[in-house]
């Protein structure tokens, strides 16, 4: 019962997640000072709950949290960018294809092998994806493959990150790791940023509601809340789930943007959502967490 609801906060995190492409989009700064605010934002409503927390964290543990930073923050910045060169549904094809890392360097590095289930449900989920954005994405040339190409980047330096704080959870609550890696990220953000773009501000009150409902949504609940379902679940499961992402991309779209749900796509919803079950058959904690 306890990892069942662990694994419905892990769709919820998802669920968060995948507002962030939504935010980006309506953001008018450039990409990567999206991101960058993004990051700054979320610092500044964590630091109240986790600035006695992050002074007991050892030094091993800092440095682990803080390099892992540098993953989010390449993520970010690879996928932020991508809206420039692809559409949408490419996007959120790509980043999402986090299981192709995490699965085979958590086997090298944590000896965590999938299990049969958890194979048969990845093939599952990602003929569910097919499903669902066939006819949405497309691979016509020119700057689209750039910006998949980045999308794709995006969801590996995704899934470093992820298993750069996979066993950190376990003695770090989920606030602090999102505090710290969040440090970690912005002078990667604020170089490239000012290299690449130039340090933007925002001008407007929708400017700064739009950056605090990313840093809020995406970062805060979607990241923070997946961190701590890391401590709960393992790295593999969590990977599959996070290819649901493009389900509740879709249903946004259906209510937000009135795109209507075709059969296929709400076929192609129910097959990822079929997978995953399949997969969740596997271990879901496999040693005790930080609490």
């Amino acid at each position: 019962m306890k990892s069942n609801i662990n694994i419905l906060l892990a769709f919820l995190a998802v669920m968060s997640l995948a507002t962030g492409g939504i935010f980006v989009k309506l953001s008018s700064l450039s990409p990567i000072n999206t991101a960058l605010y993004r990051i700054l934002f979320s610092l500044l409503f964590l630091f109240p709950f986790v600035y006695k927390k992050i002074q007991t964290i050892d030094r091993k543990s800092w440095i682990i949290i803080l390099f892992s930073g540098v993953f989010l923050a390449i993520d970010l910045i690879l996928w932020n960018t991508s809206f420039q060169f692809t559409s949408v549904a490419n996007a959120n094809l790509f980043v999402n294809l986090v299981p192709f890392t995490t699965v085979p360097l958590s086997y090298f590095l944590f000896k965590e092998k999938p299990g049969k289930n958890f194979l048969i449900g990845l093939s599952i989920s990602v003929i569910g994806i097919v499903v669902l954005m066939w006819g949405k994405f497309s691979l016509s040339g020119g700057s689209s493959y750039k910006g998949d190409l980045l999308a794709f980047l995006a969801s590996v330096f995704y899934g470093l990150f992820l298993l750069s704080v996979y066993k950190v959870r376990l003695k770090v609550d989920a606030a602090s790791i999102m505090f710290i890696s969040g440090l970690g990220s912005i002078p990667v953000l604020f170089l490239t940023a000012g290299v690449s773009e130039g340090i933007m501000y925002p001008q407007t009150f929708r400017e700064v509601g739009i950056l605090l409902g990313l840093a809020l949504c995406s970062q805060i609940l979607g990241q923070g809340l997946l961190s701590y379902c890391l401590g709960k679940i393992s790295i593999l499961l969590s990977s599959v789930i996070i290819l649901s992402q493009p389900v509740f991309a879709a249903i946004y779209a259906y209510f937000l943007f009135s795109e209507t749900l075709t059969i296929k796509e709400i076929l192609g919803i129910i097959i990822i959502l079929a997978g995953v079950y399949r997969a969740k058959q596997i271990p879901t904690k496999p040693v005790a967490s930080y609490e």
